[in-house]
């Protein structure tokens, strides 16, 4: 009879959560595969409430999270605290997600065990190591040393050919999180109000906000925070709702620009059902979120990336989102732009998304089932 093969899945933030739980949920049906899970805890509340969405009870959690944690702090203690439980549950591969510092430290620690690292989201690239930061140099090093590289699209194939990756380690699968968003979706769900500041964006014009990107903390997000000010006052039937991430440069920045206009609603980060459903409903997204530009194609909603780049080319190519960067003026006549233009909205919608058909875990897991 044939050993099942251990796979150990590592995560550590709410994203990471979202995309590997269609992955361990897969693999936990599949005969031929025995999976663990370990936590970094690199996010601790994000996480926690992601995980009991989704149903994730990690078997070992580092619990890593400390206030005012640094990248390298994070990076050194998951990295001996990954290699320690690596050691001890003898997985047959470690399977990370994305550009996190998790992500880069799980591989590594995998990869100096001697173990294989399947890297899902694998490919993506801004080429511009400072945007974001440090995400893009933690993806493309672990492309180093990944023996699986799961791209979602072909064009993320093409970056790691050129680059000089193995053609034989690369699959291209589309991206988890469309299977996330598929198998979460709800046309019946109904909004609680007062989780959004006390406004129904199926009643009211919403835009949704996100922002928490390190390369933009200080006067780039005081520029995107000011025009949100000025996105309001112009237009009075709109209300802006904007789930706080709780680092504390976003939070205080935000508290002192944003907290006393009646049409701003600085709430606590929604747990995922609550978030795509208000992505569904707003009529604009303004967000420097990576996966949120792959996630709104599923649901229809216009996206301006408040950044300079984006590694995922893919929304641009197919118009489901536009880069607006930080600039004040810039943001605010584009987001106006699409606010007064029903024609405009529409260019944003496309029948099929660019990041998946739903149906990437179960590649995924096929793959490592037969190859492991």
């Amino acid at each position: 009879m044939t050993r099942q093969k251990k796979i150990l899945v590592v995560f550590g933030t709410r994203p990471e959560v979202i995309k590997l739980a269609p992955v361990v949920a897969r693999a936990a049906k599949t005969k031929d595969l025995l999976v663990e899970v370990l936590a970094t805890a690199q996010h601790r509340e994000l996480l926690d409430q992601a995980s009991e969405l989704f149903d994730l009870r990690p078997d070992y959690d580092l619990d890593v999270m400390t206030r005012d944690q640094t990248p390298a702090d994070v990076c050194a203690r998951v990295i001996a605290g990954a290699h320690e439980i690596i050691r001890k549950a003898g997985p047959d591969a470690v399977v990370v997600q994305g550009d996190t510092i998790t992500a880069f430290a799980g591989g590594l620690a995998a990869f100096y065990a001697g173990v294989p690292v399947a890297h899902v989201e694998a490919g993506l690239r801004s080429f511009d190591m400072n945007n974001p930061f440090p995400e893009e140099i933690n993806r493309a090093l672990i492309s180093r040393f990944a023996s699986f590289n799961f791209c979602p699209t072909e064009n993320a194939r093409q970056n790691l050919l050129r680059e000089g990756v193995a053609d034989e380690t690369i699959f291209v699968t589309g991206n988890t999180v469309v299977d996330a968003v598929r198998d979460r979706i709800d046309d019946e769900f109904l909004h609680d109000p007062e989780r959004l500041g006390g406004v129904d964006p199926k009643k009211t014009r919403v835009i949704l906000v996100t922002a928490h990107r390190r390369e933009s903390f200080g006067a780039p997000m005081e520029e995107v925070f000011r025009s949100l000010v000025e996105i309001v006052d112009q237009r009075s039937d709109v209300h802006v709702v904007f789930p706080v991430h709780p680092n504390p440069r976003v939070k205080e920045l935000a508290a002192h620009i944003l907290v006393n206009h009646d049409r701003i609603h600085l709430v606590a980060p929604l747990g995922y059902l609550d978030f795509i459903h208000l992505m569904r409903d707003a009529v604009v997204i303004l967000s420097d979120s990576g996966g949120v530009s792959e996630e709104a194609p599923t649901v229809g909603t216009p996206v301006l990336l408040l950044r300079k780049v984006t590694e995922r080319g893919e929304a641009l190519d197919t118009g489901t989102a536009r880069l607006v960067g930080t600039d004040r003026e810039q943001i605010t006549r584009q987001t106006l732009n699409l606010l007064d233009d029903e024609t405009e909205r529409a260019k944003f919608f496309v029948s099929d998304n660019p990041f998946g058909d739903g149906r990437a875990a179960q590649r995924i897991v096929d793959i490592l089932a037969e190859r492991l």
